[in-house]
């Protein structure tokens, strides 16, 4: 989706980072009453996923930098903001390898981002605690990161398409022809 106008552009990423502040303050306050520790819906990501097939590599690099970036100062300490960049990086990589490959659908592709955000998380836990124990846990993590991907994808998917549409209708209304949304 490109928009031509900045006043659109800002509106877009403004409500993309406000969304995935919101969704990850949701989060900090809902915990899931699952006994493996590092389990999370990932509420944010749903953010990211729409990102990549709305505003594309870069800005959703931005979006989710920014968002990490923000959760971690306002709802947690600086080693869970270091495990969030780990995974983010590592998941928006491997969602944009995985796209461009063409081979996913959405829902692919935010299973390929769930997975590689829980073996983010630990690989920096495991340099951080200096032990490979942490990997322990990784099969409950990529069982986890499979279904919550799942979810987030499809419904990554009906956001996407009404995004679409509704730039789609502003641009028409404004006299562009919307043929780059």
């Amino acid at each position: 989706m490109k928009l031509r106008r900045a006043a659109p552009r800002a509106a877009v990423y403004g409500m993309l980072i406000g969304l995935a502040f919101i969704l990850s303050y949701l989060e900090a306050i809902l915990p899931l009453p699952v006994p493996v520790p590092g389990v999370k819906l990932g509420l944010a990501n749903l953010v990211t996923v729409v990102g990549l097939y709305t505003v594309g590599t870069a800005g959703t690099a931005a979006v989710s930098l920014l968002r990490i970036v923000l959760v971690g100062l306002t709802f947690s300490n600086t080693f869970s903001m270091l495990y969030s960049l780990a995974g983010g990086a590592l998941s928006l990589l491997l969602m944009v390898i995985a796209k461009k490959l063409g081979r996913f659908d959405q829902t692919g592709v935010s299973v390929i981002g769930g997975v590689g955000h829980n073996i983010g998380q630990l690989t920096v836990a495991a340099l951080v605690t200096k032990t490979a124990g942490v990997f322990y846990y990784l099969p409950f993590l990529l069982a986890a990161g499979c279904i919550a991907g799942a979810v987030i994808g499809l419904l990554g998917g009906m956001v996407t398409v009404r995004i679409r549409r509704a730039v789609q209708g502003f641009l028409q209304e404004n006299g562009d022809t919307g043929k780059n949304v």
